[in-house]
This record gives structure tokens, C-alpha cells and sequence, in this order.
């Protein structure tokens, strides 16, 4: 669990516990990603100028700093890891083109691509880092989703391609915040309007065929939301400031649950869904009634 004041926080007992350690050096970061392997090697990356990004091996004892970027304008969204070695972090436009980090050692070393070969961003498009989720890095699928003047999903293949996503759009509160696919082909997008956090209307979209269509559910989730995450195929949650909402039927219908947070994810191992805000939450999940 990571969060503002370069704190971030570790739990060897299914969330039961908390202790919270502070990267040295970085007490104004906001680490809006992180990456964690085991229980011992996680990395932090924080949003905005300069971009800081640091290792741990000994879960949070101590921490090296394995990248660092001073340029201008420089922020960081997403990051995620394809496999135990291969990742990437991707950040807001710089030379019109979207900021793409990579590593290939498990996150010891990372390397910028050239903005020649990074896809291109049209003014005012940008990535959101509210929740981290906004990168999508497995085997068969590679994307990662914007907001602000234009909502695109941006597809990696052997050149990058750009996709519509008729989500709500157009102001610089407004677009794709978070993106879950359940395969290469079958996902679903959610956001809003930040601003208007009860806004309901267009604020998620679900897709079929990897991003190149898209429909709107039956019932909407009830305003903005921040993260979506598949539990099952059949059971979603998402979350945002207007509160978090469950879906049992693949996305096309929404109930709100429970108060509002910044982040949602389910454990790898186990049946806990974890929720992250001004306070961490937890959901117990019995998958058997929603395979």
C-alpha cells in the first residue's frame, strides 16, 4: 500500500496489520504506483516533478533509488510488470508524445524510449494517476488509457495504435481513469468527471472485441470512479469518490456498497479485495457464487 508524505505500507497477514515505512529522503513523494512481487521486493514510483522511483528487497527496510528524472514536466502514471523482469511505467506527454519507461531486470535499471517511437498525444490528452490503473501489461495484451480533451486506449503491437473511447470527455477532469480487461479482447473502462464525482451519465463503457468498440452497461455505476478491477468474470467492483459499487452480471449492471475510495485491488492469493484512500477497507469475497 503506498500513498502521500513518501509513506508506504506492508501487510504480512492479509491486511489484518499495517506497518508503514517512509522512503528516505522523499517525505513530500505521492507514490500513486506500486508493484509488489513478494513480500520482500516492491517498487514505489511517485506522480509528478521530479519522478522518483525506488527498490526495496527486504520488504521496506530500505530502499534504493533506481531511477530519477528532472525534466520538465515529467509525471508518471501507471506501472506494472508484464513478468518477473520485464515492466513498464508510462507518464503524461512530453514532446507531444507519452512518457514510456521500461526495465527488463526486474526493476534494478530502467530506459526511456525515444518519443519516435512512442505514441503520439494530442493536446491536452493526458493519463490519469488516481488510482494507477490506467496500464494494462500481460502476455497477449499491452494498453493503457487517457482522458482530458480526447479518451483514447493506446495499443501496443509492432507499432502503437490509437483507439476512440466514448467515454465521457473533453475538460481536463474528464475521461478514462481506469481500465481491467479479463483477456486480450474482453474489458472495461470507467471515470467520469472528477469535478463531478455524482455524475452518472457515460462514466463507463465495456468492450468486447480489445477496445476498438465499446457499449454502455445497463446501469451505470452511480458517479465518477477512479478503479475498476474483475473479480471473477462475472463480478466487478469499482471505486471513486462517489463510493463503491459492485457488478455480478460482467459490468452490465451496478450497486453501490459502501463509501468511496481511491484504489481497488484483489489479492493474488486468497479471496480479499483491498481499497485504498484516506483509509484502507477490505471486502471478503466467496467467488463460488459468481464464477
Amino acid at each position: 500500500m503506498s500513498g502521500t508524505g513518501g509513506m508506504v505500507g506492508r501487510s504480512i497477514n492479509g491486511g489484518d496489520s499495517w506497518e508503514w515505512h517512509q522512503v528516505k529522503g522523499c517525505d513530500s513523494c505521492d507514490w500513486r504506483s506500486l508493484y509488489a512481487f513478494n513480500d520482500r521486493k516492491a517498487l514505489v514510483l511517485n506522480a509528478g516533478e521530479p519522478a522518483h522511483l525506488f527498490l526495496t528487497e527486504d520488504g521496506g527496510q530500505s530502499w534504493q533509488q533506481v531511477y530519477f528524472n528532472a525534466t520538465p514536466g515529467i509525471f508518471f502514471d501507471a506501472m506494472t510488470f508484464y513478468n518477473e523482469k520485464e515492466g513498464i511505467a508510462i507518464g503524461d506527454p512530453l514532446q507531444q508524445h507519452f512518457t514510456l519507461l521500461r526495465t527488463h531486470d526486474g526493476g534494478k535499471t530502467w530506459q526511456l524510449d525515444p518519443p519516435s517511437i512512442s505514441p503520439e498525444a494530442i493536446t491536452g490528452e493526458a493519463i490519469f494517476a488516481a488510482s494507477g490503473t490506467s496500464l494494462i501489461a500481460t502476455r497477449d495484451n499491452r494498453c493503457f488509457a487517457t482522458g482530458g480533451t480526447v479518451a483514447r486506449l493506446h495499443k501496443a503491437g509492432k507499432k502503437w495504435e490509437s483507439l476512440p473511447i466514448p467515454i465521457i470527455q473533453g475538460q481536463a477532469s474528464t475521461g478514462v481513469f481506469s481500465i481491467a480487461f479479463l483477456n486480450a479482447r474482453r474489458g472495461i473502462a470507467v471515470g467520469g468527471d472528477y469535478k463531478n464525482d455524482t455524475l452518472r451519465a457515460n462514466n463507463c463503457l465495456l468492450t468486447s472485441d480489445g477496445g476498438h468498440t465499446w457499449t454502455a452497461p445497463h446501469t451505470a455505476p452511480g458517479g465518477y470512479k477512479s478503479c475498476v478491477t474483475y473479480i471473477t468474470p462475472q463480478l466487478l467492483i469499482t471505486t471513486g469518490t462517489s463510493g463503491t459499487d459492485i457488478s455480478v452480471n460482467s459490468g452490465m449492471d451496478w450497486k453501490k456498497i459502501g463509501e468511496g475510495f481511491n484504489c481497488a485491488a484483489k489479492a493474488r492469493n486468497g479471496k480479499r479485495v483491498f481499497l485504498a484512500g484516506k483509509t484502507i477497507g477490505r471486502l471478503e469475497i466467496t467467488p463460488s457464487r459468481h464464477k
